[in-house]
Order: C-alpha cells, then sequence, then structure tokens
C-alpha cells in the first residue's frame, strides 16, 4: 500500500442535529470503499442526541465537539486537524454513498495529481442529478441565474454556469459542492483551509477560487455516485438561511471586486442580492432556485464505460 493511501482516510461530516440520517451515512460507507476509515463528527451543537448514539455504537465514528454552532467551514477545518495521509473526506451527514464511490474518487485523484478536490455525481432521492460541478460565478452569470433562475431554468446565464447541458462526464471544474468531495490534505492546508467568515453557503466557492488561484484543479467524477437529502437547515430555518445565503453569496462577489474603483458595483451587488433575499422571504419558487434540468441515468457505472479522460 502506498503512504499516501496508508492508514485509515479521514472522513469529515458537520452535524447539527443530523436526524435518523447520520446513521445511513455511517454505514453506507462499508459499502463505499475497502480502506479503514475514521469518521469525525465535527459538532455544532446538536441537541437530538443522535451524534453521540451513533458514535457510542460504531467504533471508527468520533465525536469532535466544536464549542458551538461555529459554522460549516470552521467545523471542517477542526475535523481535518491532524488528519494522516494525502486525502480526506468531507460530506454532509444526510449523504448515503453508493457502492464503491470512495474508491472510484481516489482513482479519479490518482489519475489527476494537481487535483486538489474530486467531487462525485451527487443524486436526488428523487433521481435528479445534482449540478455539483459548476464554473465559478462571474458577475453576468450570477446576476442572470440569480434573477432568471427561479422562473426559467434553462436561461442561458444559469445553463452556462451549472453546466448541466452537458453529458456527465469527467472533467475539470470551477468548485465542486461542499456537500461532498474528496480533498489534497496538502492543498487545502496551503491555502489555509475554509474561510471561517463564512458560515454557511459559498465557502466552497471561495475555497475553490482559492486554490485554482494557487494551481490545483477540482475535479468532477460521475463515475462516483452519492444520494443526498439535503435541505435540513433551510426546512429549519427557512428565513435566516436565506439570509445567510445571500450574505455569504455578497461577500464572496464584492470580495471579487475589491478597491475604490469598485465601490459603486459592490453597492448595487448589495442593494440587488438584498432585494433578492427580502422577496425570497415571500416566495417559495424565488427562494427553491432554479430546478435541476438532468435525471441521473448516466452516471455511476454508465459513467465509467463512456470515461474520456
Amino acid at each position: 500500500m502506498s503512504a499516501e493511501h496508508a492508514g485509515p482516510l479521514r472522513v469529515v461530516a458537520v452535524t447539527y442535529s443530523p436526524g435518523e440520517a447520520l446513521e445511513g451515512f455511517v454505514t453506507s460507507l462499508a459499502e463505499a470503499t475497502t480502506r479503514p476509515v475514521e469518521v469525525v463528527l465535527a459538532d455544532n451543537g446538536s441537541t437530538d442526541g443522535v451524534p453521540e448514539d451513533v458514535a457510542a455504537r460504531h467504533p471508527q465514528v468520533r465525536l469532535l465537539r466544536t464549542g458551538g454552532n461555529v459554522g460549516y467551514g470552521a467545523a471542517v477545518n477542526a475535523g481535518l486537524a491532524g488528519a494522516a495521509g494525502r486525502y480526506a473526506l468531507v460530506a454532509n451527514p444526510d449523504v448515503r454513498f453508493e457502492a464503491g464511490a470512495v474508491d472510484e474518487l481516489l482513482a479519479v485523484a490518482a489519475r489527476w495529481p494537481r487535483a486538489a478536490t474530486v467531487g462525485p455525481a451527487i443524486r436526488t432521492p428523487e433521481g435528479e442529478l445534482y449540478p455539483s460541478a459548476r464554473d465559478l460565478p462571474r458577475l453576468s452569470t450570477g446576476a442572470g441565474h440569480a434573477l432568471l433562475g427561479w422562473a426559467w431554468p434553462g436561461n442561458p446565464w444559469t445553463a452556462r454556469y451549472r453546466r448541466e447541458r452537458e453529458a456527465p462526464r469527467e472533467r475539470t471544474a470551477g468548485w465542486l459542492s461542499g456537500s461532498c468531495f474528496l480533498v489534497d490534505l496538502e492543498a487545502f492546508r496551503a491555502v489555509g483551509g475554509f474561510d471561517p467568515g463564512y458560515f454557511m453557503y459559498f465557502e466552497d466557492v471561495d475555497l475553490a477560487e482559492r486554490l485554482g488561484r494557487a494551481g490545483y484543479l477540482h475535479v468532477y467524477a460521475p463515475s462516483a455516485v452519492v444520494v443526498h437529502e439535503g435541505g435540513h437547515a433551510t426546512r429549519r430555518e427557512p428565513h435566516r438561511m436565506q439570509r445567510v445565503h445571500h450574505t455569504s453569496a455578497l461577500r464572496y462577489l464584492a470580495g471579487q471586486y475589491p478597491g475604490r474603483r469598485n465601490a459603486p458595483l459592490r453597492a448595487a451587488l448589495r442593494a440587488g442580492l438584498g432585494g433578492r433575499m427580502l422577496v425570497s422571504y415571500v416566495s417559495g419558487r424565488v427562494a427553491a432556485g432554479a430546478r435541476f434540468q438532468r435525471r441521473a441515468d448516466d452516471v455511476g457505472r454508465a459513467a465509467r464505460r463512456t470515461r474520456t479522460p
């Protein structure tokens, strides 16, 4: 066994009263990889007792209390601290891994030595393909997607940003969804990990942008598949999550246009995103955003048969 694959693979999940989904997350890992794993539950203040119960029943699971609801990125940083080996896996606790998914991510990573992150195809429970491998948001695509995506999901700006018109294939992406990805620990540490200034949302976009500037790649691997339920935090606190989503978007986009000469643009971004946030409070369609545009029928084994390096 190579040095980079020696020892257990660190798997980090951030928990916040995750409910019964956490048991499925842990048990599905057994079919997803032949490697031993050490699962760290970076707990942000759960009150349902589930992380404690799962850790007590599974010897490979360790509970790490972060000290409060410190946010997603900060909790992942804590969970990855001290991890050995080259790679670790970061995933939401409501993810279920399909057979061989983690081993497939490791195999793809071996083909792309400059990959800082490798992400699977993410299937919804309804069989839709979540657009998890996107281009970095730019002003034009971001504005078009935010303004039109909820009403016209197939608009050209959303299509360019989410790349849903392409058949799933192994390729590079601007960023990969933080709900599940394999990460190169050396690359992650080289850029300082997640920015804890993002409480939730856009921390994965920001990380990908910084890794890209450092010369690393992000690789989409639809030959590996996970199923993600999603929406737990949004259902519990919809208005708060909409506020966090829009403020995180503002933080990221405004950061791309620094300096005094870009102050009017940043003010326009603040006004536009603030207006959309208020509309999302009263419109479920706006809050939900653009509907997914593909079925997840050509991922997993189908993607392996049509692989194009």
